[in-house]
């Protein structure tokens, strides 16, 4: 049976608790999990901190920059290793995670590394009092200690997307994965081992949320900053466990992600956008839109052409050719999905297509699969529509006028993303500054450059990550003034 153990200070570290990690295709047993307790997580967090002293900290940034390449360089050498574990945590077909998350995951090392080359800082000659003058200049310096708590849908693109900008910073981490995901995070851990990477500089714990690995680690005092995604009621605990000591987290959280779709949009493309922004990675993804409203002149037309695009996604063994659909994480996730879909009916949906678990043959029949599912008809009371469900769902509305699109959209407590479909660039424009989000897309939907912030707004996160917004939040800026 495999193993996935901690990884501190350089060491591979078994617990005498462990849990089961199972494939969501068909729930078979993957690995057991090595549950990290308060006193592996102290260690951990002890060991990144002596790390911060070590060669670590005394080493160019230069040298941090090519160490960070040569990960890199060993994720793409054990590219089929990181494929195959990231497809048994979390089911998704191979060709996404072939295209997306491993690529992804490697590049963001790569593209911190070659960023951090190049960030500025700022410096100002001023007149002092006595008629002489003085400079002021900015100095970055790592912020210490980071706590990484990485999602399950995207578990090497979002972990490495925390991971890469810190140590490119010069910090520490000590990441906790989601107990769901386990396994590229272990595989991580053995690419920094191999590299050379300085005991202590990157720390692996596994374990669950309250009474576990999680919360003893942002509760550590010894802990400098948090970087958190997931859903906000976790975000919201994150929160508070740094209000002692007074430590800074970057949070993105949930979403009810809206997309606009006008008359004048490119049908096809539109149609095409929305059918990836809703059922892409099995809707676990948390850009995705669970509520779209079109120009009512297109509505049933749009309605007919998504329900014929989602009917065409195919379920199965995720290295098949052609199978362009998965299994949610899990069966407790199912689960959670599956009571949305019957909330719907009850509030009087109309379901257009799916609304079911999906049932396949063979082995697949014990995995974690549903329908994709489009509604129509809900109220926008709907814990439907209120509510982040995380799953291949989608409701449609329509609407008249910009400025009632504008109105259903901001109606929501969260505010991570949007997507508008239309071909008049101007209204398209207006809306972006509108429609109160993070991330807003026009005409496309998940398409990222890196250098650009990343975060969302209202309860959907706080801080922004990328680029030069990662530098905000992974180093502290100190000013030195200079009387000359």
């Amino acid at each position: 049976m495999k193993a996935f153990r901690n990884y501190i200070n350089g060491q591979w570290v078994t617990t005498a608790k462990q849990f089961e990690d199972r494939n969501p295709i068909d729930n078979s047993l993957v690995a057991l999990v090595h549950e990290a307790g308060k006193e592996e997580v102290d260690a951990a967090v002890n060991a990144a901190r002596a790390a911060l002293n070590g060669p670590w900290g005394s080493m160019t940034q230069a040298a941090r920059g090519n160490m960070l390449v040569a990960v890199a360089d060993e994720i793409r050498r054990r590219f089929d290793d990181f494929l195959a574990a990231e497809i048994a945590d979390t089911g998704k077909p191979k060709t996404l995670a072939s295209r997306v998350d491993i690529p992804r995951g490697g590049d963001n090392f790569r593209d911190f590394a070659d960023l951090s080359q190049r960030f500025p800082t700022e410096s100002y000659m001023f007149d002092t009092p006595d008629g002489g003058k003085a400079v002021n200049y900015g100095v970055r310096t790592p912020r210490g200690v980071i706590a990484v708590i990485s999602p399950w849908n995207l578990p090497l693109l979002l972990m490495t997307w925390k991971v890469g900008p810190a140590l490119a910073c010069g910090n520490t981490v000590v990441v906790k994965p989601s107990e769901e995901t386990p396994a590229t995070a272990t595989l991580l851990a053995e690419v920094m081992e191999t590299v050379g990477v300085p005991p202590g500089v990157f720390n692996l714990v596994h374990g669950f949320g309250p009474d576990s690995a999680g919360a003893f680690l942002t509760e550590h005092p010894g802990v400098d900053g948090i970087t958190f995604t997931g859903e906000t009621r976790t975000g919201e605990v994150i929160m508070k466990a740094a209000a002692r000591g007074v430590r800074p987290v970057s949070l993105e959280m949930g979403g009810k992600n809206a997309g606009i779709v006008f008359a004048d949009c490119d049908f096809d493309k539109a149609v095409a956008g929305i059918t990836r922004s809703a059922f892409e990675n099995t809707g676990q993804v948390c850009l995705g839109t669970e509520r779209v409203y079109v120009e009512r002149p297109i509505f049933d037309r749009f309605v007919a052409a998504l329900k014929q695009s989602a009917e065409s996604l195919k379920p199965g063994n995720p290295y098949d050719d052609g199978m362009n659909f998965g299994p949610l994480v899990s069966l407790a996730h199912q689960r959670k999905v599956l009571s949305y879909y019957e909330k719907a009916v009850a509030d009087g949906a109309t379901v257009v297509t799916g609304g079911e678990r999906w049932a396949l043959p063979g082995a697949l029949a014990e995995g974690a699969w549903v329908k994709p599912t489009i509604w129509t008809g809900l109220p926008e009371t709907s814990a439907v529509i209120r509510e982040e469900i995380f799953g291949p769902c989608v409701h449609l509305a329509p609407f008249d006028s910009e400025e009632e699109a504008v109105a259903l959209a901001n109606d929501t407590p969260y505010g991570l993303a949007s997507t508008v479909w239309t071909q008049d660039i101007g209204r398209a424009h207006r809306l972006g500054s509108r429609i109160n989000v993070g991330i807003f897309w026009i005409n496309s939907w998940f398409l990222r450059d890196l250098r650009t912030s990343f975060g969302g707004a209202k309860q959907s996160g706080i801080g922004r990550e990328g680029g030069a917004h990662s530098y905000e939040f992974y180093t502290e800026t100190r000013n030195v003034c200079v009387k000359l």
